[in-house]
């Protein structure tokens, strides 16, 4: 054995860890690694290592795993390990099966009997090491095969083994919460255990539960509050403190319970105020889990019933974390506050909260900031809209992140559309927001840029609206001349040009065309920005011709229509085309075809195209086809489509579609024995139809009533060669009750004095007075925090804004029309019967089946059922099922599964169909064309259409 290195291994596995800590590439770790590798395989294919040396490689087997390497070879020894005697054996084996090994693994299944073993073992050690691996390993189906074991040891003497039994009894509920629905109620029977770690466990799985339904628990708030002052009270062993905090982590996880718990429950959190606002108190906020304390108590306070005290108390909180020097308690704050002011706004403008939010507003540190944008994002109204959307659109411009642009976008336009002061204003911002996040926007938002334009401010104020227009086209004409400006802006510039460019005559036609040539040039590739382009030139010739005015078309518009004319675009070449089309009309035509401002103006649609009506009329005078509605065309078709479907059909070899044949009744006739000598045929009675085993409404005829024997196969004792390989009864009786048993399984797996800060708060106090304040950021903080108004609305939002020229009449209409909900009914249709499907056949268990074999050999005894059965082979009382109208094409068999075998077919006339003489098939020979349009038709009426096979398939192959 090698010299013995610390904790008793080897030297050369400390050589090993030590060769891999002082790599200084990853090529030299990887060649250690595999060169460990190719050791260990030796090693461990061994039969003669030592059970000692065992344990040590596969110790170094984990080190290989974790540096991202195969180990897979080794699995298996880790399993073998796990049915050690030893325990120090065992417990190094499921602890390497824990960490190589998931839940889906093949040999997940060679452990669990092992688990199933160990968790009724004496030792406790052994039973925690089991129910670490059940925690880890046991997957949905092999949870039932340990649950009874693990809910056993729910009541283990030993606290360590009833801790991990809840741990395991939760990650059960996980996994699979139906497997322990019935369990639920253990979680609140271990709430009361004396130990405080199992009542520490107990809380997780609680959390989970209320988190689902918290009313269910609602009896349990007077026993958290209870166990949250037993700990607050330090009643807890000394053990559960962390950092002279007592059981800080029990906190924390009772205090998210009491959140969930009294969120909108006055009766509810009046109980808690107590609790909460002690331990507010006495957390010692020098330590990082004093301060994680602090916080999960101001979440807390914000999710309950509103408290004048508490929130005092939560608003100082957030002030020690807001003025404190490190960028962890910073964030804390911030996020607290943004939570604190959801229920009480007024907290965000105190004085003590201004300067410290500029301050992480300007702090260089990306995430203070971005949370901080976030408080201001919560924190907007009509009176700092213009500072705010300022400065997100000034951070939007300064960094390069696409997805977090985007989101600041989208803040911005929302922010500036509900709380906008102006409409100017709106313009402007809108036109920043589009020039520096380009494509980013969302379209959305363009469209709502320019109805807000054409609607103005949707009041009888035209000069207001006319300053407006006038106002974005000077804005757009500055604006066109920077470089790189996204498609979407392009497109509002060409509209708003188009619509509003001449319309204060301050420019001339010939300037505004020309900027839109420039704009349709400068973008070749972008075909959307030049149609644009092309409908505002069209717009403004029209505004031109209609009021009488020479209209001057310049050359390069001219070269851009002659362009467009010939462009790989059809949408291009029709704009194109109408526009050479407008240029040639006279004012009148102009005028009626481009009207001017009428944007808005309403557009009535007749749907039912009643101004055809005539034409159709006409048209149906003169022979045309009536017109079907697509509610009747899903109905019964005319069977002439069927009849020339079949004559085309039959011209060509492909596959038909309609229906079989219905079965004829059995015509008595005497077939000579030509298949076998006499000794070997028995007279047996006729067989019912194969629609009598697949209906049970009907039953098969009497002895008497089944016509004349005839000689049939003796087929006793024979084995069959479709369906289970069983041998037939000889007995009739006996076989009679046989029934096919068909199963459908659809089972769905689915918590000290405050000396320490009272001098940080007074350090930090003596050093805010000593440095000045700069009146830049005192005006900030105005624009920020000042002016708060109760009656503060919100302006409604330039997409709420109604035009003046909207119809009352349509609004209830649409109205109407979003108010009705959208229900769809989804229809399953039932899948006819696959004549060449060979597997087992889907017969209903409602009602016992008869076994086709049995009644082939003519071993079934047709006097048990009375019920007559008419000629055609169906029961004179019609079942609503409509696979009973394909019971005459054919059962589906089981087959034996071998490629290329012929099926096993049963026609209307049984097994003696397939033994009679030509002269009995001729009669049956070929589909009836009429009986088969009707039921074809009658199957396409309840919402079938029958598979498409051949019904001349058989008939080829049987001859």
């Amino acid at each position: 054995m090698g010299s013995q290195g610390g904790f008793g291994q080897s030297k050369e596995f400390l050589d090993l860890i030590k060769s891999i800590g002082e790599c200084r590439s990853k090529a030299e770790e990887d060649r250690i690694v595999l060169r460990e590798i190719e050791t260990l395989k030796t090693r461990l294919s061994s039969p003669n290592t030592p059970k000692f040396k065992l344990k040590e490689y596969l110790i170094r087997l984990l080190y290989v795993e974790m540096l991202g390497h195969d180990a897979s070879f080794g699995y298996i020894h880790a399993v073998k390990m796990t049915h050690d005697e030893n325990l120090l054996l065992k417990r190094t084996g499921y602890l390497a099966v824990t960490l190589f090994l998931n839940e889906d693994h093949d040999l997940i299944i060679l452990i669990v009997n092992t688990i199933q073993k160990d968790l009724k073992s004496d030792n406790y050690l052994v039973v925690c090491a089991a129910l670490n691996a059940v925690c880890r390993l046991i997957n949905e189906e092999t949870i039932p095969a340990v649950l009874p074991q693990v809910v056993e040891l729910l009541g283990h003497q030993k606290e360590a083994v009833r801790k991990k039994a809840v741990m395991a009894l939760h990650r059960f509920y996980q996994r699979a919460p139906g497997s322990v629905s019935h369990l639920i109620s253990n979680f609140r029977k271990r709430l009361c255990d004396n130990d405080p770690g199992v009542m520490g466990a107990a809380l997780c799985p609680l959390f989970d539960l209320i988190t689902i339904d918290a009313d269910a628990y609602k009896d349990l708030v007077v026993s958290f509050v209870n166990i949250l002052k037993q700990v607050a009270e330090r009643r807890l062993p000394k053990s559960y403190d962390y950092h002279q905090m007592p059981a800080p982590f029990i906190q924390i996880k009772l205090l998210k319970i009491l959140a969930l718990l009294g969120s909108g429950d006055k009766k509810a959190s009046e109980q808690m105020y107590t609790i909460v606002g002690d331990i507010m108190r006495k957390c010692d906020s020098t330590s990082n889990i004093g301060n994680a304390i602090l916080y999960e108590c101001i979440c807390c306070v914000s999710s309950l019933h509103p408290n004048p005290k508490l929130l005092e108390a939560a608003a100082d909180a957030i002030s020690k974390f807001l003025k404190s020097d490190s960028h962890n308690l910073r964030y804390l704050g911030i996020d607290a506050l943004s939570r604190l002011i959801k229920i009480s706004p007024e907290i965000a403008d105190a004085a003590q909260h201004q300067l410290a939010v500029i301050d992480c507003l300007e702090d260089p540190d990306d995430t203070l900031k971005r949370k901080t944008f976030e408080l201001l994002y919560k924190m907007t109204k009509s009176s700092n809209v213009e500072v705010i959307v300022d400065r997100m659109i000034q951070y939007m411009i300064s960094i390069s992140d696409s997805h977090y642009k985007t989101e600041i976008a989208s803040r911005c336009v929302e922010l500036a559309e509900q709380f906008a002061p102006s409409n100017q204003w709106f313009i402007q911002a809108m036109n920043k927001v589009f020039e520096h996040a380009g494509d980013l926007v969302n379209a959305k938002v363009a469209h709502n840029l320019m109805r807000l334009i054409a609607e103005g401010f949707g009041e009888d104020d035209d000069a207001a609206d006319t300053q407006l227009r006038s106002s974005a086209v000077e804005s757009y004409l500055q604006i066109m001349g920077e470089p790189k400006l996204p498609s979407a802006f392009l497109q509002v510039i060409c509209w708003v040009l188009g619509e509003y460019g001449t319309a204060d005559g301050k420019y001339s036609a010939s300037y505004i065309t020309g900027k839109l040539c420039d704009v349709a040039e400068a973008h070749l590739a972008d075909d959307t920005v030049k149609a644009y382009a092309i409908t505002a030139l069209m717009k403004i010739y029209s505004f031109e011709i209609a009021a009488g005015r020479a209209v001057d078309v310049l050359p390069e518009c001219q070269s851009l229509i002659e362009e467009m004319l010939a462009s790989h675009s059809t949408d291009l070449q029709q704009r194109a085309y109408e526009l050479q089309a407008i240029l040639s009309l006279d004012a009148n035509a102009v005028e009626k075809i481009m009207p001017m401002n009428s944007t808005c103006d309403d557009i009535e649609i007749d749907k039912s195209l009643s101004f055809l009506n005539g034409y159709v009329q006409q048209a149906v005078e003169n022979g045309a086809q009536p017109y079907i509605p697509e509610s009747e065309r899903s109905g019964m078709s005319n069977i002439s489509n069927f009849k020339s479907q079949e004559d085309h059909e039959s011209s060509t070899h492909a596959l038909r579609f309609e229906a079989y044949e219905l079965p004829k009744p059995m015509l008595s006739q005497n077939v000579p024995p030509i298949l076998a000598s006499s000794t070997e045929l028995v007279p047996v009675p006729e067989p019912s139809y194969v629609s009598d085993i697949l209906q049970p409404a009907t039953s098969a005829p009497s002895g008497s009533d089944a016509g004349p024997s005839e000689l049939r196969l003796r087929l006793d004792g024979v084995q069959r060669k479709w369906g289970r390989p069983t041998y037939s009864s000889a007995t009739p009786s006996t076989s009679s009750n046989d029934a096919v048993k068909i199963q459908n399984e659809a089972t769905q797996r689915d918590s000290v004095g405050m000396s320490n800060s009272k001098a940080r708060d007074v350090s930090y106090d003596s050093r805010k007075q000593q440095v000045e304040i700069s009146p830049e950021k005192q005006k900030l903080a105005a624009s920020l925090f000042g002016g708060v108004s109760k009656s503060d609305g919100r302006q409604p939002s330039s997409s709420q804004k109604v035009s003046k020229h909207q119809n009352p009449t349509s609004d209830k209409s649409r109205a109407a029309k979003a108010a009705a909900p959208d229900t769809a009914v989804v229809k399953t249709p039932q899948t006819p019967p696959d004549l060449l499907d060979l597997s087992e056949p889907s017969i209903s268990s409602s009602a016992p089946s008869v076994d086709p074999f049995k009644q082939w050999e003519g071993l079934l005894d047709l006097k048990q059922d009375p019920t007559p059965v008419s000629a055609g082979g169906v029961g004179s009382t019609e079942t609503s099922d409509f696979m009973s109208l394909f019971t005459d094409m054919s059962l589906n068999v089981p087959s034996d599964g071998v490629a290329g075998t012929m099926p096993n077919v049963i026609n209307g006339n049984g097994l003696g169909g397939i033994m009679a003489d030509h002269s009995a098939q001729q009669l049956n020979k070929g589909p009836n064309l009429k009986q088969a349009l009707e039921k074809d038709a009658r199957v396409r009426q309840m919402g079938v259409t029958p598979s498409g096979q051949n019904p001349n398939l058989f008939k080829d192959l049987l001859g």
